[in-house]
């Protein structure tokens, strides 16, 4: 079976469908791309042809490129891949070109035949640069379709010619969104910013009746006429000017350096806004060369689609019959009990959403109002859909209310005796085959499942905060959980659209295990006198979201007091966080908590906006007169929590290091370039790796060790990712 098929009829239009057999939306691979331009090269080539209309047999058009395919291009072309990668891409950029100028006489742009593409729903990636290629794109009145180039997203940028077509249909400054922010619009939203041309509630009728009546003129592209100017101006227009030197200072702005992509696209943009349409193309396909040349591009693949895809599908799902969730209850209607409710009836679920008082659990269900009225807002959401999210909420102090449930969300305070005594009046209403999961991020699970009649029907559900926005779940097994119940959960965090990865039970689990040494490190710095600008603009220079101030900052600083007066106590003369407790307690007695409190590192106005650094930090801290070099402080930053992911796996807490890559990034932040610490450990070897941890130790401390899986690895020369990855872990 072919991935396009061609039919001609007797008005003389051919039909090329996309229809790829077996998957549920079209994604292009490299014999799709053979196929394809077998299907113009025959329709181009035929007298009785008057022009050609190119569209799917599913309800959407593409999903975009294999990126299967993408991961393994590099290992694909041979023992020179830059240069086998670079002839790949220019004969895409032929097949392209050729639909593009479709028989047009190079001299006179006569004599070509009109090619239209018609879109029936989403069409992303090179599902999106097709027809970008194409002389006139009809989408189909879908407000559910997406069309767009998000290629940015996961490390990599449109390099099948949509940089290059978008940049010259639009201007720099209007496309920049599309290519450096991956947005996506709906057809009618498309149509306004003109990345299409027409919405219709037949387009299928339109591309055909367009292509009998097109002339010369419409099937010429901009680029390709005589005079062509680029919208906004080149780099060497007083306006072009301008939105080049913009565009770099925000593109440095926002990635600090540390994401590849994005600099290699505003080359690309730059490059081949100097030069011929043709010329453009191969400088983009160089870029996109370099990029793929990049392990950046290569981790993020595999961690942001590949790996996260498999586990969203349950990569490590127990054998067990399915688990979906019809009835919910949730404990505690406070800030993460009211998103867990939201979520989980945005999926369609039913909840119970408890609390002690009535008010308190109206509160809980007014959270999801308030969303879903920015939603209304914004028109992504109908009053009719707001209406049945609400209708699926019922907010009461009545446990008997949770009759039915077959998965029970705790998520009351966190304190070992008030999560028992919630887990056994719980059990004591719901059925037997009810799941009980608590919301916890620090409480051992074996131990809150002492509480339980059915250990082996408990387990943790550890939601990131906001949970509407939050793309990941931490699922723990206790030492008794069984099968059923992790089954239970992956099903539910897959029903709510959500990331899971599933841990054993530990101290902080895998999340919190990484995060709290990346914050404290930074309180520490602090204490020794480094710069806490340094500090902050190191972490941000990696591909951090928040630098480790600013985090704490947010989550408050009397929760990490919490935190480490737990741990102290668990941990007795072994604790080894004293230095950064003196600095944390002090805030803490200041009244300094952080951004809820309008005052923490960073100082804050009357509405919560951040101001910058605390002024006095610097007198109650005073900088050493000589501060440490800036990969210094950031192998510190970094080391602090690829130690913590590795230890992590050497334990048995973390099973799978797809888990622990993907968790880290989506559940964190950790640097997404990087693919996750163990892709970011694999990108600079675990040789370099041991060698600095060993330096680091001497200098700051244990805390540094190097541990014993990656010292092993350092001396086999093995990766995490390579071909003794599954031995290694």
């Amino acid at each position: 079976m072919t991935d396009f098929t061609l039919t001609k009829d007797a008005d003389g239009i051919a039909t090329i469908t996309w229809d790829v057999v077996g998957k549920s939306m079209n994604v292009l691979s490299l014999e799709g791309w053979d196929d394809l331009d077998g299907c113009v090269t025959d329709a181009l080539g035929d007298d009785a042809v008057k022009g050609i209309v190119i569209t799917s047999g599913k309800d959407t058009f593409a999903g975009g490129m294999d990126l299967n395919v993408i991961a393994k291009m590099k290992a694909m072309s041979g023992d020179d891949p830059a240069a086998g990668l670079m002839d790949g891409l220019m004969k895409s950029h032929a097949i392209l070109r050729k639909i593009e100028r479709a028989n047009l006489d190079p001299k006179t742009n006569k004599g070509g035949k009109p090619v239209a593409c018609v879109l029936p729903g989403t069409a992303l990636g090179i599902g999106f640069e097709i027809p970008l290629a194409c002389h006139r794109i009809f989408a189909a009145d879908n407000p559910k379709a997406k069309i767009g180039l998000p290629e940015i997203m996961v490390g990599i940028f449109p390099g099948m010619g949509g940089t290059t077509r978008l940049a010259r249909k639009m201007g720099a400054m209007a496309a920049s969104p599309f290519l450096l922010e991956g947005k996506l619009s709906d057809p009618k939203k498309a149509k306004s910013a003109g990345l299409i041309d027409e919405v219709s509630s037949d387009p299928m009728a339109d591309a055909r009746a367009w292509v009998l009546s097109a002339t010369d003129a419409d099937i010429v592209k901009p680029w390709d006429a005589k005079g062509y100017k680029m919208p906004g101006g080149t780099p060497y227009h007083p306006a072009g000017f301008m939105t080049f030197v913009g565009a770099s200072a925000m593109v440095n702005g926002k990635t600090q350096g540390a994401f590849p992509a994005a600099k290699a696209l505003l080359s690309a943009v730059y490059e081949g806004a100097l030069v011929p349409f043709d010329t453009a193309l191969k400088i983009e396909a160089r870029w996109f060369t370099h990029v793929l040349m990049n392990p950046s591009s290569e981790a993020m693949i595999r961690s942001l689609f590949i790996n996260k895809e498999a586990l969203e599908k349950g990569a490590n799902r127990p054998d067990a019959p399915d688990q979906k969730v019809s009835k919910l209850g949730v404990i505690g209607a406070g800030m993460m009990g009211a998103g867990i409710a939201y979520v989980s009836a945005n999926a369609g679920i039913e909840v119970v959403l408890i609390d002690r008082e009535q008010a308190a659990a109206d509160k809980g269900k007014s959270y999801s109002e308030g969303i879903l009225d920015k939603g209304i807002s914004r028109k992504k959401v109908t009053e009719d859909k707001k209406a049945e999210v609400l209708s699926r909420i019922t907010a009461t102090t009545d446990l008997k209310a949770l009759e039915g449930c077959d998965l029970i969300v705790e998520a009351v305070f966190e304190d070992v005796d008030v999560k028992a005594d919630m887990t056994k009046a719980v059990e004591a209403i719901v059925g037997k085959d009810c799941i009980f999961a608590t919301n916890t991020s620090t409480l051992p699970i074996t131990e809150l499942a002492k509480a339980s009649a059915r250990p082996d029907q408990f387990i943790g559900i550890h939601f990131f905060s906001p949970v509407d926005k939050m793309l990941l779940v931490e699922i723990i097994k206790g030492k008794q959980t069984g099968d059923i119940a992790v089954a239970k959960a992956l099903d539910f965090v897959r029903q709510i659209r959500k990331t899971p990865i599933v841990v054993n039970d530990a101290r902080f689990f895998y999340a919190n295990r990484c995060i709290i040494p990346y914050i404290n490190e930074g309180i520490r710095m602090v204490a020794e006198g480094v710069s806490p600008s340094l500090i902050e603009n190191a972490a941000k220079m990696l591909g951090f979201p928040l630098g480790p101030l600013q985090l704490v900052d947010e989550t408050s600083i009397d929760l990490g007091v919490k935190i480490a007066v737990a741990t102290r106590a668990a941990m007795g003369d072994a604790y080894p966080d004293g230095a950064v407790d003196e600095v944390l307690f002090a805030f803490k007695d200041a009244g300094r908590l952080g951004k809820k409190s309008n005052a923490g590192f960073y100082d804050y106005d009357d509405k919560g906006k951040r101001q910058g650094l605390w002024q006095e930090l610097g007198t109650r801290y005073p900088e050493a007169g000589e501060q440490p070099d800036l990969h210094e402080v950031q192998n510190r930053l970094m080391f602090a929590q690829v130690l913590e992911a590795v230890r992590a796996l050497e334990e048995g807490v973390l099973e799978d290091i797809r888990e622990g890559d993907v968790g880290a990034i989506l559940g964190w932040g950790f640097a997404p370039w990087s693919g996750g610490p163990f892709s970011w450990l694999d990108i600079v070897g675990a040789a370099w790796a041991a060698d600095t941890c060993d330096a680091l130790t001497v200098k700051y401390g244990d805390r540094f060790k190097t541990p014993s899986m990656l010292r092993r690895m350092a001396e086999d020369g093995t990766a995490f990712y390579g071909d003794t990855a599954q031995q290694a872990a």
